[in-house]
C-alpha cells in the first residue's frame, strides 16, 4: 500500500498536515501529551475517518468518549474526498488528567488524491482501475496481481538500425503498443501545488533497465518526452490544482538476467517545499512494481508461422524440397540470398524464435546466437522490424564454442512432472558431462539469460559427445494426437541394428547404403553388421543416448510410450583422443523440419529393399500412425558432408501458446 507520514501535534499551536485519499496516516497522540494526562478523545470533521486500536487483543471502535493513554494503543486518520480548499478538515485531540482538566492539540488536515494506476490487474485494458492490492508487490498465477512491462525490442523506425528501447522517440501509436500505460491521478486544492511538489521516479540500480515517457497533450498531436531512463532517476512534475490525470507510456530496456531479476518500481513522492530554507519534506508515496515479460520459447508442437532457409550455391534442390513443404504447412517462406549470407546455410545455428507478451500485446522476438559466421547480421537486419523484436548476448570471440550456436537450444511441449506443471515446456541445452581441458559448454551467459526467464526451467543435457555438439544431433518432438500430445524422437543406434539384423535374417545382407550417392562408398547391410569398430562407436553414441534418455524422462515426467526410438548410426571423427567426437554415419533423420503434420526429414539413403529404402520405411511406420505426413529430402552434400542436416538448415518461427506465462508458478 501506499506509505504516509506519522504526523505529530502539540498542543502550542494547531498543525497542518496532508492526507492522501485511500491511505491511513497515523496520528501520535502520546508524544504530545501533557506529563501528567492518562486519557484523550478525539472529535474530526465528518470528511476525515478516525480509528483507534489498542492491542494486544486489538479492538476497533469508530467513537469513544475517552481512551486510555497506554503503550500500544495507536490512531489513524483517513479522508473521505479531495479537499476543495487548503486546512478544510480539523482534528482536536483533548487530553484529561488528575491535575489538568482539558489540554486540547488541533489538527488541520487537507486532502489530497494522488494515485498511480496502472493493469495490476491484467485485464489488457487501455483505461487502467484503482488497483484493490498493494501494488509494491508482483505475485504469479491465475490470481496473481502485479503491472507487466515489455522489453520494446522491436524496430519501427526503418531509417534505425537499433531496436527502438535505444532511442528517446514515440515513433507513434504503433510505438505506444509496445509500451504499458500508467496513470498519475491527482485532485487538489488550486493552491496546493505552490507549496508542494509531486516526483516521479525509478532506482538508480534499475533506470538503465526501463525509459517512462510522459503524454503532453498542449497541441494536437500528442507529444511524448522521456522524463525517466538512462541517467534520468527522478523528474519534477509540473502540476495545477483541482482534478487532473497524466499518462505515462513505460518500455522495457532489458530483459531478466543473472543481475537483474526483472522487476521495476516507479513511484511517486509528495513533498512538502513551503520552506525554501530547508530541504523538502517526504509527505507520501505511491509506487507501482512491473515485472519485465520473459522471452518464451516455441516447441515444435506449436503451429508454424513462417519458415526461414538459406540460398547457397549447392542447395538449390534442398530450397525447393523446403519451399515446397512450407507450401503443404500454409507457412511464408523467407529465402536469404547469396550475397547476403556469404554462403552460411546453418539458419538454425543464427538464432532462435520466440516472443514476450503483455495483456495488451504480443510480440515475435528472435534471439540472436553469438555465433559470428555469414549470417551474423542476418537477425538484426533482417528480421528485426516492426512487431518484430530482437535480443541477443554479445560474447567475445575467443569466448564462442560451437555449443553457443542454438541448434544446441531447443524447447520440450508443455509437460507436467510429478505435480509441478510446465504449461510453456522446459528448454533443453547441451552440455558436457562434466568438465575437462577439452570439454564444451554453452556459455554461461547465455544459460543465465535463459534460466532468468524463469518461465520454461531449462534442463542440461549431455551433447558434448557429439562432434558438432547440438542437442538438435539426437532428439525432436513431433505432435501427437494422444497421450501427452506430443513425442520424443531420439536417435537409436539400437533400433538401427536391429532392423539391419532383420533384414539380413531375411535374405537382404547385401543390400547397399548409399546407393546413388556421390563421394560415399556403397556398403552392404552384411559389411555394417560385421563391422566390429563401427559396432564399438554406435555402442558408446547409443551409451551416450541412453544418458540423456534418462534424464529427459526425470525432467519432463515422460514414459517409455512417450519416446520414438529413430534408427540411427554414428561413427567416430577427430584425430585425437581428446578430440574424438561422434557424427551421423548416414544423414540424421531425427535432425527434421516439423512444419505441424509435415516432416521434412534428411534422406537416409538406406539399403532397398523391394525398390523401397528400409530407413524410410520405418520412420513412417513409426510415424504416419501418429497423423504426420513425412516427406524425406536430399541434403547429403550441401548438408550432411558437412556435419548438418535439415533442422539445422531452417529455422521455424511460431505461433505462441495460448496459456498465458503470469498464470504459471515458476
Amino acid at each position: 500500500m501506499a506509505q504516509g507520514a506519522v504526523i505529530h501535534v502539540a498542543p502550542e499551536q494547531p498543525t497542518r498536515a496532508v492526507c492522501v485519499l485511500g491511505t491511513a496516516v497515523q496520528l501520535d497522540v502520546h508524544s504530545s501529551a501533557p506529563e501528567d494526562c492518562r486519557s484523550f478523545s478525539i472529535a474530526a470533521s465528518p470528511g476525515v475517518v478516525v480509528e483507534v486500536t489498542h492491542g494486544p487483543p486489538i479492538k476497533k471502535r469508530s467513537t469513544a468518549s475517552k481512551w486510555p493513554l497506554v503503550p500500544g494503543l495507536e490512531v489513524s486518520l483517513q479522508v473521505k474526498a479531495a479537499s476543495s480548499s487548503t486546512d478544510d478538515q480539523k482534528v482536536q485531540i483533548s487530553y484529561y488528567g488528575p491535575k489538568t482538566s482539558r489540554v486540547q492539540a488541533l489538527l488541520y488536515l487537507t486532502g489530497v488524491e494522488i494515485s498511480l494506476l496502472a493493469d495490476v490487474t491484467r485485464t489488457g485494458k487501455a483505461t487502467c482501475t484503482r488497483a484493490m492490492t498493494d501494488k509494491r508487490t508482483w505475485t504469479w498465477g491465475p490470481h496473481g496481481q502485479g503491472a507487466i512491462l515489455l522489453v520494446n525490442c522491436d524496430k519501427d523506425n526503418p531509417k534505425s538500425s537499433a531496436p527502438d528501447c535505444e532511442d528517446e522517440r514515440v515513433l507513434g501509436h504503433k510505438d505506444l503498443q509496445d509500451m504499458t500505460l500508467m496513470t498519475l491521478s491527482t485532485k487538489a486544492p488550486e493552491d496546493f501545488f505552490t507549496q508542494h511538489r509531486l516526483l516521479l521516479h525509478v532506482a538508480k540500480a534499475e533506470m538503465e533497465k526501463v525509459r517512462v515517457f510522459q503524454a503532453t497533450r498542449d497541441g494536437r498531436p500528442a507529444r511524448y518526452k522521456a522524463v525517466l531512463g538512462p541517467q534520468k532517476p527522478s523528474h519534477c512534475l509540473k502540476l495545477r490544482g483541482g482534478q487532473h490525470r497524466a499518462d505515462f507510456y513505460v518500455e522495457g530496456r532489458a530483459f531478466a538476467d543473472a543481475s537483474f531479476p526483472g522487476l521495476v518500481s516507479l513511484g511517486v513522492s509528495l513533498l512538502d517545499s513551503s520552506n525554501p530554507e530547508l530541504p523538502d519534506t517526504l509527505l507520501f508515496q505511491d509506487s507501482v512494481v512491473f515485472r519485465v515479460a520473459p522471452w518464451i520459447m516455441t516447441p515444435n508442437t506449436q503451429p508454424p508461422q513462417e519458415v526461414y532457409v538459406s540460398r547457397i550455391s549447392d542447395n538449390e534442390g534442398f530450397l525447393k524440397s523446403v519451399a515446397a513443404l512450407a507450401k503443404k504447412a500454409k507457412c511464408t517462406l523467407t529465402v536469404s540470398p547469396e550475397e547476403e549470407n556469404m554462403d552460411d546455410q546453418w539458419m538454425q545455428d543464427e538464432m532462435e524464435f520466440g516472443y514476450i507478451q503483455a495483456p495488451h500485446k504480443t510480440l515475435p522476438v528472435v534471439f540472436d546466437s553469438p555465433r559470428d559466421r555469414g549470417l551474423k547480421d542476418f537477425p538484426i537486419r533482417r528480421v528485426m522490424g516492426p512487431n518484430m523484436g530482437y535480443v541477443t548476448r554479445g560474447l567475445a570471440t575467443e569466448e564462442v564454442t560451437g555449443l553457443d550456436s542454438f541448434g544446441n537450444l531447443e524447447v520440450s511441449p508443455p509437460v507436467v512432472v510429478g505435480e509441478k506443471q510446465y504449461p510453456l515446456g522446459r528448454i533443453l541445452i547441451g552440455n558436457s558431462s562434466y568438465p575437462s581441458k577439452d570439454s564444451r559448454d554453452m556459455h554461461e551467459a547465455l544459460r543465465d539469460f535463459l534460466r532468468a526467464q524463469r518461465v520454461q526451467a531449462p534442463v542440461e543435457l549431455y551433447s558434448d559427445w557429439l562432434s558438432v555438439g547440438h542437442v538438435d544431433e539426437f532428439l525432436s518432438f513431433v505432435p501427437a494426437p494422444d497421450r501427452k500430445g506430443f513425442r520424443l524422437l531420439l536417435a537409436s543406434p539400437r533400433a538401427c541394428y536391429r532392423l539391419f539384423q532383420k533384414l539380413q535374417q531375411e535374405g537382404h545382407g547385401e543390400a547397399l547404403l548409399f546407393q546413388g550417392v556421390q563421394r560415399r562408398k556403397q556398403q552392404t547391410i552384411k559389411a555394417v553388421l560385421s563391422n566390429k569398430v563401427l559396432k564399438e562407436q554406435n555402442d558408446y553414441a547409443q551409451s551416450c543416448i541412453d544418458w540423456n534418455r534418462g534424464l529427459l524422462k526425470r525432467e519432463l515426467g515422460l514414459a517409455e510410450g512417450d519416446i520414438v526410438d529413430l534408427p540411427q548410426l554414428f561413427k567416430l571423427t577427430g584425430n585425437s583422443r581428446a578430440t574424438l567426437r561422434v557424427a551421423a554415419f548416414f544423414p540424421n533423420m531425427v535432425n527434421m523440419l516439423v512444419l505441424g503434420k509435415h516432416l521434412g526429414i534428411p534422406k537416409p539413403f538406406g539399403p532397398l529393399i523391394h525398390g523401397r529404402c528400409c530407413l524410410e520405411e520405418r520412420v513412417r511406420a513409426l510415424l504416419e500412425p501418429l497423423g504426420l505426413r513425412c516427406v524425406f529430402i536430399d541434403d547429403f552434400a550441401s548438408y550432411h558432408l558437412l556435419h548438418g542436416e535439415v533442422h539445422c538448415g531452417t529455422n521455424v518461427r511460431r505461433q505462441p501458446f495460448a496459456f498465458k506465462w503470469w498464470h504459471m508458478q515458476p
